[in-house]
């Protein structure tokens, strides 16, 4: 074999091991990053049962049939980076339990009655002097264990992705619509107030398991009767009342 011929075999031999390695180098790398992410994800699941635990009851994860794991990232979701509480409860008076609330400079605590059962008023909509009080919605699941007072996943993401009303609470303003509804040029079919244009970023995956948190959470009964609401906001009785039992 000449010289020349060895030197070109030996070349080409550095070259494919120089290909394979890389090959190993990619695919090494691209291992490490999905356990990166799958470590990551379960730090996330283990922190949301911790949150979830430190709420005191009668507050507790019913996870009979649940995907547990999505449970867990469910509950990190909910509490730890959006968090639903803030709006979903029945406002600051009563979001903390007494003598645990962290703008005080007590140790916080969240009051399990009102824990995501909605009701708070965001007043008058649009400010100053809308014809209508938007109030944030009870998500609590209902006796069929499905959350919001029994929607299924579907509507759920519809919800989330599309901002849709399908509580129909607020129609348009119109000539014959004067009170209760939303004022052109926003549209009463769709949720106002709620970030539901950032939420419908979200993967489906995050979707899927803020929904299943939301079905091993305890139902929140809510007003029992339109009356035990203030007048202005008396109209959203149906997205606050969840049949329990």
């Amino acid at each position: 074999m000449t010289r020349t011929r060895s030197l070109k075999i030996a070349g080409v031999i550095t070259a494919f091991a120089a290909i394979i390695l890389a090959g190993m180098i990619n695919n090494s790398k691209r291992v490490g990053a999905r356990n990166d992410d799958d470590q990551s994800e379960e730090s996330k699941i283990q922190r949301g049962f911790e949150i979830a635990a430190q709420i005191p009851a009668p507050f507790h994860l019913n996870l009979e049939g649940k995907n547990r794991a999505l449970v867990g990232l469910g509950s990190y979701i909910v509490n730890a980076q959006i968090p639903c509480n803030d709006c979903h409860s029945a406002g600051p008076p009563t979001q903390f339990a007494p003598g645990n609330n962290p703008y005080k400079g007590q140790t916080p605590v969240v009051n399990p009655k009102t824990y995501l059962g909605g009701g708070r008023d965001f007043g008058a909509y649009p400010p100053p002097d809308g014809p209508i009080h938007i109030v944030a919605r009870n998500l609590t699941p209902d006796k069929t264990g499905l959350p919001e007072g029994g929607n299924t996943f579907n509507q759920f993401l519809t919800i989330m992705r599309t901002g849709a009303d399908l509580d129909n609470l607020h129609p348009n303003c119109s000539q014959m619509v004067t009170t209760n509804c939303v004022k052109s040029p926003f549209r009463g079919d769709l949720l106002q107030i709620m970030p539901w244009p950032e939420f419908q970023n979200m993967t489906e995956r995050d979707l899927r398991a803020i929904y299943e948190y939301l079905s091993a959470i305890p139902c929140i009964e809510g007003p029992a009767t339109p009356g035990d609401l203030p007048p202005a906001v008396q109209y959203a009785f149906p997205a606050l009342h969840n049949d329990c039992k």
